[in-house]
């Protein structure tokens, strides 16, 4: 298992950029709430599980097998 950034520089900076805005909250979530903090719960649950292979939900890591 690995965990890498997306190679789309224009995605990184953008998602890095609105993280800032946000406090480290994932921009592509309107509420603030702990499981929203990047790196965020539902990708955190992702990671554990080994069938799980592809982007989190605002595409700045993604997971290979």
């Amino acid at each position: 298992m690995k965990i890498k950034e997306n190679a789309d520089r224009e995605i990184v900076k953008a998602i890095r950029q609105g993280l800032e805005m946000t406090g480290g909250y994932c921009p592509c979530r309107l509420e603030r709430i702990p499981e929203n903090k990047c790196m965020c719960a539902e990708f955190r649950q992702q990671i554990a599980d080994p069938d799980f292979e592809g982007f989190c939900h605002c595409y700045l890591y993604y997971k290979e097998k």
